[in-house]
């Protein structure tokens, strides 16, 4: 997985290829070039979707997230293995690692996460850097929950961020 050390606004200076897709969880967006994927957001009435100035959209781009998506909302996919381009401060990208090393299926919280990049006390810099993931679901931030086990923040919902987990455990998905 391909990690750049900047501020994520310049993923939306770049000029990439944008597309709208259908999911179980509700429509996403996915926008990206050839160095991978930049972005998986979920497309909200409550909060609308930024696209970038230059940015192109292509019906046919992103294939493999396509085929992969469709894996794992069929449960036969656990582990992500599309190109993924990260731009972040080099704490978020450590934060976004740490995430993909989180097991299917399992959740850790927060602290856990924080201790996970060798920042115990960081807990709320762990919550903003989760909550800024790009490229949600691939980059498992819905893995993540509160101390108490409850579900908390989620860009994609707590509806959705329960129904990723519950397909994660082997819960019927509909």
């Amino acid at each position: 997985m391909e990690t750049t050390a900047k501020r994520k606004t310049g993923a939306y200076a770049q000029r990439l290829a944008y597309t709208f897709i259908d999911s179980p969880v509700g429509r996403l967006l996915l926008a990206g070039d050839e160095r991978g994927l930049w972005q998986l957001s979920f497309v909200r009435k409550d909060r609308p979707v930024q696209v970038g100035d230059g940015w192109l959209v292509s019906e046919n781009a992103f294939q493999d997230a396509r085929q992969e998506l469709g894996a794992y909302f069929a449960g036969e996919l656990r582990r992500f293995e599309l190109r993924v381009h990260l731009v972040g401060t080099e704490f978020q990208l450590a934060v976004w690692n740490a995430l993909l090393s989180i097991p299917y299926g399992s959740t850790w919280s927060y602290g856990d996460l924080a201790r996970a990049v060798a920042k115990p006390a960081a807990v709320r810099a762990v919550g903003g850097a989760n909550h800024a993931n790009p490229v949600s679901i691939v980059v498992p931030c819905h893995r993540v929950i509160g101390s108490n086990g409850k579900l908390v923040g989620y860009g994609g919902g707590l509806d959705v961020k329960a129904r990723l987990l519950a397909l994660e455990r082997g819960d019927f998905f509909a």
